[in-house]
């Protein structure tokens, strides 16, 4: 299996690729859907031995409404802000680069650079019939009520009506934006990756692996 491969390319850390240079700069990490901040435990640990300071996002299980998500992610934002003294680097994968976009749009001033990964900044729902079976799952529970579902009205009513604004609209022209995307994600279309406002840049990995393929970690190195 090809992600296999991608795991352990990662796996040993004595093989990891040479880290950007941190400098002591930090770096918020925003997990993907359906799962929580240990999913880029990998990858901040590769960070900080570059001399970056890593904070989680404080996300349990990525499954929330978009608004409500944003709104406990930009006191988070803020609270490193304000820890280290300077804007911080926001990495997310996935669901969790879409949530990086809004935070960036709404605080700019908080955001020295934004980096997505296989992120459908363009349209949340472009991904593959694969990921339909989650999207439904999901959207069923919390339009059921179950707390931290998003529901139906996520989707097109007016809860998240400013985060869908925000997600598509004028990016800052004073924030740096990467984005990284891959003809191969099985997960999102990877069109949906190519914003506008962003340098977008290629990779040849799984939608899993942007977050521990050495290849991918090699290519982020020069830019973040």
């Amino acid at each position: 299996m090809r992600f296999a491969g991608e795991w352990l390319s990662t796996a040993d850390a004595s093989r990891w690729p040479a880290p950007p240079a941190g400098g002591g700069r930090p770096v918020l990490l925003i997990p993907g859907f359906l799962v929580d901040d240990r999913s880029l435990s990998r990858m901040a640990a590769w960070l900080r031995s570059g001399g970056f300071r890593t904070y989680r996002s404080g996300i349990v299980l990525n499954t929330g409404c978009t608004e409500s998500l944003v709104t406990n992610l930009e006191s988070r934002l803020a609270s490193v802000a304000e820890r280290a003294g300077r804007p911080a680097v926001v990495l997310g994968q996935s669901r969790g680069g879409t949530l990086g976009r809004v935070l960036a749009v709404r605080r700019p001033e908080l955001v020295e650079q934004l980096v997505t990964l296989g992120s459908p900044t363009r349209d949340l729902m472009a991904v593959h019939r694969v990921a339909w079976v989650g999207i439904g799952a999901v959207g069923l529970l919390g339009t059921l009520g179950v707390p931290g579902c998003f529901s139906i009205t996520c989707r097109a009513g007016d809860c998240c009506a400013d985060a869908r604004s925000d997600l598509t609209g004028p990016f800052p022209a004073g924030v740096r934006y990467i984005s990284v995307y891959s003809r191969s994600d099985e997960i999102v279309k990877w069109e949906a990756c190519l914003d506008p406002a962003a340098e977008a840049i290629e990779v040849d990995t799984t939608h899993i692996g942007m977050g521990m393929d050495a290849a991918v970690w090699r290519t982020l190195a020069p830019v973040i």
